[in-house]
């Protein structure tokens, strides 16, 4: 989400934090993912960017509870850690919010669904500060998208996770 030493020297980065998160892909019957639309409240002036939902783990939950307590909150939609399943994707990203440095350990999460109809009710302030949209994305309006989508390859991440072409990854404790 930029450069990392232009960040620290504009000084609207004061904090590093390194975190671990669970992410969910939500998809609905018909294929399309949920994504939720955000800013940096920091720094408004870069834009805004679409995203999964998900978050940093709280201290002692695994990967996968997190992405269940995650989609409550985000969503309102409830499941089990056995519903949740494996990660499908793993990966690590560095990124400034809220004038916080954070590198990012994550697991990405496939849970299909027939519909749901979000609920952000469970939003933190941060989020209901900070996430001003949230729609339902084909594989087609991902892949074509000029909006800035994160991770950056994540209709690639979909499309394998959707023809079940990820590795392994153990789930663990953060």
């Amino acid at each position: 989400m930029g450069d990392v030493a232009g960040v620290w020297q504009s000084g609207a980065v004061t904090v590093y934090t390194p975190r671990c998160a669970a992410r969910v892909l939500l998809v609905d019957a018909t294929g399309r993912l949920l994504l939720f639309r955000g800013f940096d409240p920091a720094r408004p002036e870069r834009g805004r960017w679409w995203f999964t939902p998900g978050g940093g783990l709280d201290p002692g939950e695994t990967y996968a509870e997190g992405a269940v307590r995650e989609l409550a909150e985000e969503t309102g939609l409830r499941l089990t850690v056995a519903e949740v399943g494996q990660p499908v994707h793993a990966d690590v990203i560095e990124f400034s919010f809220d004038g916080v440095w954070y590198r990012q350990e994550q697991q990405f999460f496939l849970v299909r669904v027939a519909a749901h109809e979000v609920d952000t009710a469970g939003f933190s302030e941060v989020e209901r500060g900070s996430v001003d949209a949230h729609r339902w994305w084909s594989a087609d309006e991902l892949r074509d998208t000029g909006e800035r989508c994160f991770p950056v390859d994540l209709a690639a991440v979909l499309a394998r996770a959707l023809t079940g072409t990820t590795a392994v990854i153990e789930g663990r404790a953060c």
